[in-house]
């Protein structure tokens, strides 16, 4: 914490701080502030005084605007101190050059929808394939200890806990069942002092659960997301979500309600009947009823962020066992997305970590291109991997784009991404904290 933060802080906030800081601080702040939320892992640190310079790259800074080409950035220990184009930018003595011809530097990608599911090696995987931040909605924070103590190479580990649910939960493994405001609060406290910098909801959670669970993050300063589903997802945002995991989620505020409820009813009598269900549901969806627009505006007016997930829903004609009813639903779902985004909706790539149409470890990449696919540009799918997600995770301060004072969380592939997005894949070197990854790209 700096001398400014300190003289800034009140004397209960600096309280408070110190009471939750384990090992980087969640703060707890007042409603309506809004401070950087942390990772729970360690980064390795490279020396300070180190200096590399990228040089003669196509740079793509994660905030919007044109590629600057035969551009420079250098950077010291683990921050970016230059930016520009390298006729402009004196490279200091002893700097370790990087020859950026033919290739193009991003800011590092965040993923905001990963899943470990026991596999130990997946972290590693997504990091050299250029994804510096993950975010898992839903497990117990203990379950990544394994990983972290095993010594290896990790991405920004931004974690929610397990699922806040109801009876029978989904998942009980990653659930938390919370019976009643008290529980609900008691939870979502126990896990920001543990370090969540989120708290996810899950589909049987009850509405008014919801807005316990929001209100008590929103306190400390945490957001809360939700897979939805069963809860119609204007009743949700009106609780107080900030974001909403899978396309999916949407499903029943677009359709009568009593069509909805029957939707509902099914899967409160099992939890498996929304596989095929949601395809169902979204194949009815009439794209041009006020109800739809109307969700899109609430989503634009609250600035909820939106992770699609479409990759975990992609169905193709060929696939086994896929009908027209699949295909008519994923359809819709890739329309609602292009709809949702062209009205300023926040979209932002999350990966589910496996996806029917991608090989392992290629999940995100393969998200991006859905998105591409939907009508988003290229450009503005990075942006989406980047900077959109940072402000998602609440690290904008820090992560998210290049630009001066910000961490070097960086990646170099080959190509151009903006003329083609599959030039995702083409991962070169990935720089996280100020160090270079071992990168297998026979991967």
């Amino acid at each position: 914490m700096t001398n400014m933060d300190m003289r800034n802080f009140r004397f209960i906030d600096l309280l408070l701080w110190c009471l939750i800081t384990a090992p980087f601080p969640v703060f707890a702040v007042n409603p309506g502030e809004q401070h950087s939320l942390y990772e729970v892992n360690n980064m390795a640190q490279p020396d300070s005084m180190s200096v590399v310079a990228i040089v003669g790259v196509t740079l793509i800074d994660g905030l919007g605007g044109d590629a600057l080409p035969d551009a420079a950035v250098i950077v010291q220990g683990n921050r970016i101190i230059a930016v520009g184009p390298r006729s402009s930018l004196e490279i200091p003595a002893g700097a370790e050059k990087v020859n950026g011809r033919d290739l193009t530097l991003l800011p590092g990608l965040i993923d905001a929808h990963f899943h470990l599911n026991g596999n130990r090696e997946l972290p590693l995987l997504f990091l050299r394939h250029g994804i510096t931040s993950i975010r898992d909605p839903g497990a117990w924070i203990e379950s990544y200890d394994p990983v972290r103590q095993a010594g290896t190479e990790l991405p920004r580990l931004f974690l929610s806990g397990p699922h806040l649910d109801n009876p029978p939960p989904a998942y009980p493994k990653n659930s938390m069942i919370v019976r009643d405001a008290h529980e609900c609060r008691d939870a979502v406290n126990r896990f920001i002092d543990q370090g969540a910098s989120v708290i996810k909801a899950y589909f049987r959670l009850p509405l008014g659960l919801i807005q316990v669970a929001a209100q008590t993050a929103h306190a400390r300063g945490v957001p809360v997301t939700a897979h939805l589903e069963i809860v119609d997802a204007g009743d949700g945002i009106r609780a107080g979500l900030d974001g909403i995991e899978h396309i999916t989620s949407c499903g029943t505020a677009l359709v009568p309600l009593r069509q909805a409820e029957q939707f509902r009813q099914a899967i409160l009598a099992d939890n498996n009947a929304r596989r095929e269900g949601r395809y169902e549901l979204w194949s009815d969806v009439d794209l041009t009823a006020p109800r739809v627009q109307a969700l899109i505006d609430l989503m634009v007016g609250h600035g909820i962020y939106l992770v699609p997930n479409l990759a975990v829903f992609e169905r193709r004609s060929g696939d086994k066992g896929i009908t027209d009813m699949h295909l008519q639903g994923f359809s819709n779902m890739m329309a609602f997305t292009r709809m949702a985004h062209r009205a300023g909706v926040r979209i932002v790539v999350g990966s589910h970590s496996s996806v029917p149409h991608a090989e392992r470890g290629w999940a995100y990449q393969r998200e991006m291109e859905m998105l591409v696919e939907t009508g988003m540009t290229p450009r503005e799918a990075i942006t989406a991997a980047t900077i959109q997600n940072a402000r998602f995770f609440r690290t904008e301060s820090r992560t998210g784009s290049i630009e001066v004072g910000k961490l070097a969380d960086l990646v170099l592939v080959e190509g151009n991404p903006l003329n083609d997005i599959r030039s995702m894949r083409r991962i070169q070197r990935v720089m996280l904290n100020g160090i270079w990854i071992s990168t297998d790209n026979t991967e």
